[in-house]
């Protein structure tokens, strides 16, 4: 089953990318429910007239085939969303984003889902450098996050069947504008910076190579996969983005200096961290129909800075907890709301 007309499950639908994919699908005529533990939903940064979907309050490793019983598919946001977050504790990191959502998709096969996407990343591609990696390449994950993405299409992709069509999205680094908007992004948090202090002191020299992504594109992967005859999209993994955003970290910074009128850029000494990959992005552009990327880093920028105009961004709104994964996670475990597992109390 595919095409318009599909009854959704978005998981993580209050997040980053969540909070702007509800609007997409339901643009493309899909009847869109949204699943959220609420964990992050504690600072909107804009008010937008986006629809946005029912949402039921649940923690992904709550949901049971009986919730998922009459959707035609799953799409899986609500893991735990970056590396710093991940390695706080790995243990805890696979059960969310790798045993959860293993334990999700069997659930949805049972309750007779059709489709089911996973948000997984090409930081499985680990410090591939000046190669760039395609979805046949080497993986190599370096951190928690990173290695409970592998684990999930590795343990997943066979569970593919007549009637049921996981297909895996190797998103790039993601930036741009989101009512639940996330400082702890490069894009994001650079042309914060910029636009509030007028100057960019990078704590590295900026060298390694990132793909990136607009979050928008990510959506738009992502309504391309719902309506995509089966067999095209079954089992398959898909790096999401355009070859020519495979950029340095400096060259980022670079180009938001440019865009930012009057700032000043320096670079630090050379990074511990070892993540440093390029990925390559023809199978998508050209085996998954109505797929491109409309957004370049030079116009998700220009968005950001427009945005933050006109809301009159100011310091205490980018150092909000709630727009920075770690924060929050360390504000709610501090506090006693999570425990241990980062399950609510």
């Amino acid at each position: 089953m595919g095409g318009v007309g599909m009854k959704v499950a978005l998981t993580g639908s209050e997040g980053y990318i969540g909070s702007r994919m509800a609007n997409v699908l339901m643009e493309a005529g899909h009847d869109v429910t949204g699943f959220d533990n609420g964990m992050h939903r504690v600072a909107t940064l804009y008010r937008t007239l986006d629809r946005r979907p029912a949402v039921t309050t649940i923690d992904t490793r709550d949901i049971t085939e009986e919730h998922l019983r009459g959707f035609d598919a799953v799409v899986h946001l609500a893991e735990i969303s970056n590396d710093p977050v991940g390695q706080l504790n790995p243990e805890i990191t696979a059960n969310i984003n790798h045993r959860a959502t293993v334990r999700l998709a069997e659930n949805a096969k049972r309750a007779g889902v059709h489709r089911f996407v996973h948000m997984s990343s090409c930081s499985v591609y680990g410090a591939s450098g000046e190669i760039d990696s395609d979805e046949t390449s080497p993986t190599d994950p370096l951190t928690a996050y990173a290695k409970a993405k592998l684990a999930v299409e590795q343990d997943v992709a066979p569970m593919s069947s007549d009637s049921f069509v996981p297909t895996f999205l190797r998103n790039a680094t993601a930036y741009g504008a989101s009512p639940n908007q996330r400082f702890d992004l490069v894009v994001n948090d650079l042309t914060a910076l910029a636009v509030l202090t007028g100057r960019i002191s990078m704590q590295s020299d900026g060298t390694p190579w990132r793909p990136f992504v607009h979050i928008l594109d990510i959506a738009k992967a992502t309504a391309c996969v719902l309506g995509a005859d089966p067999s095209v999209v079954r089992g398959e993994v898909f790096n999401v983005g355009s070859n020519n955003q495979n950029l340095r970290v400096r060259e980022v910074a670079q180009l938001v200096a440019e865009r930012v009128d009057g700032c000043e850029l320096e670079f630090g000494p050379p990074s511990a961290d070892a993540r440093d990959y390029r990925a390559n992005f023809d199978k998508i552009h050209g085996q998954l129909p109505g797929f491109s990327c409309d957004w370049d880093v030079a116009r998700g920028i220009d968005e950001l800075v427009q945005l933050f105009a006109a809301i009159g961004l100011d310091q205490s709104m980018k150092d909000h907890r709630g727009h920075v994964r770690l924060r929050q996670i360390e504000y709610l475990t501090s506090t006693g709301q999570i425990d241990e597992d980062l399950a609510w109390r």
